[in-house]
């Protein structure tokens, strides 16, 4: 299974684009659509190299999705957890309490999990309840573009 250009398109929208490093709000060096790996001060990227990275990551994130879940996923459940685990990192998923939630097919209660991780730097950020909303909407296969 592979992620949606809907997916894709969440995943872009909330993580934006920067092609020059910058430190997100959690702390960590970032660059292009929130790539965090070997980013380092000064570095620079162009339109295209952002496009590959994200591609490059997102298989590593489709990946951890699919290993970690148990029971099947629509193509929307699987875009929201996708964007999660893009944001969140594999570790989290693994750790989830929203993994044990949807592991054991309480679908319904899925979309207030995700929402719960909404903090970056120990602080509540809007951008994160708006995400995790969008996240919420999609897992549903509900609009979630006015968010």
């Amino acid at each position: 299974m592979k992620i949606s250009q809907e997916g894709l398109a969440l995943i872009k929208k909330f993580e934006g684009l920067e092609l020059h490093a910058y430190k997100c709000a959690a702390g960590v060096w970032t660059i292009g659509y929130g790539h965090t790996k070997d980013v380092s001060e000064g570095m620079q990227i162009t339109h295209t190299e952002a496009e590959q990275m994200l591609v490059e990551e997102l298989a590593e994130y489709e990946k951890a999705v699919l290993d970690a879940v148990t029971i099947s996923l629509d193509q929307c459940m699987f875009d929201a957890l996708v964007s999660w685990t893009y944001n969140l990192g594999p570790t989290n998923l693994n750790s989830s309490t929203l993994l044990k939630v949807l592991n054991s097919g309480e679908y319904a209660d899925v979309p207030a999990q995700l929402k719960r991780w909404n903090k970056a730097g120990g602080k509540v950020l809007d951008g994160l309840i708006r995400r995790r909303e969008a996240e919420a909407l999609l897992f549903e296969n509900k609009d979630w573009s006015s968010v």
